[in-house]
Parts: structure tokens; sequence; C-alpha cells
């Protein structure tokens, strides 16, 4: 029994530090755009309507990052959100990739399909 609790706690921090990761992905990539756009923190609020207060607090990780928030902040930067099966996910950051035109330094670019070998040979 005490093994079996050991394991769902393990789980849940695991579960707990993968969203963790996932979440500071999303804040600076809507950091990175504002910044791109020359957004100031006052004028994205002013044109998607969320606080600048909450917008500073967003991208510091000091709220939760409501839905509705992020749907007002991706619409005025130019971003999409859509929910993606998980074993598409390598597929569309190759065509994310590509359609940029640029792989970062250091990031290998992984293909967006791979053809599986003949075990006849």
């Amino acid at each position: 029994m005490i093994c079996s609790d050991i394991y769902f706690f393990f789980s849940d921090a695991l579960r707990y530090i993968e969203v963790s990761y996932v979440t500071e992905q999303i804040l600076e990539s809507l950091r990175e755009a504002r910044v791109r756009k020359g957004f100031s923190q006052r004028e994205l609020s002013a044109r998607s309507g969320v606080p600048q207060s909450h917008i500073s607090k967003i991208e510091s990780g000091g709220v939760d990052l409501r839905i509705s928030s992020l749907i007002a902040l991706a619409r005025v930067l130019d971003l999409e959100l859509f929910v993606a099966p998980k074993k598409s996910v390598p597929a569309i950051k190759s065509i994310i990739r590509s359609s940029q035109g640029s792989i970062d330094q250091g990031e290998a670019m992984s293909p967006a399909y791979q053809l599986e070998e003949d075990e006849d040979d």
C-alpha cells in the first residue's frame, strides 16, 4: 500500500512539473510575441481588453492564465490556439519551423514524417 501511495505522489509530481514547464513556454511565447509586435503591456492591454496589471502578472507567472485571457491576447498578437493530438505535435512543430524559414541554432529539425524501412531486405 505504501508503494502505491508513493507511486501516485510521484506521478502527480511529474504531471505538475510537465504542466508547469508547458505553462512557462506559453507565457514566454506570449511575451516574445508582444515584444516582436512592438507592443508595450499597456498597448496590448488597450487592444485586448485585458488589464495591464493582469498582463504583467501573466508574463511573470504571478497568476494562472485563464483561457479567456489567453484567447484575447493571442488574437491581438496574431497567434492561433488549437488542440492537437499529442502524436501530431512533432509534425506540427516541423511545419511551423519550416514556415518561419529558420531553425534555432543547436536545434535539429526533425522530419514531419518518416518512411518505414522494408524488412524484406
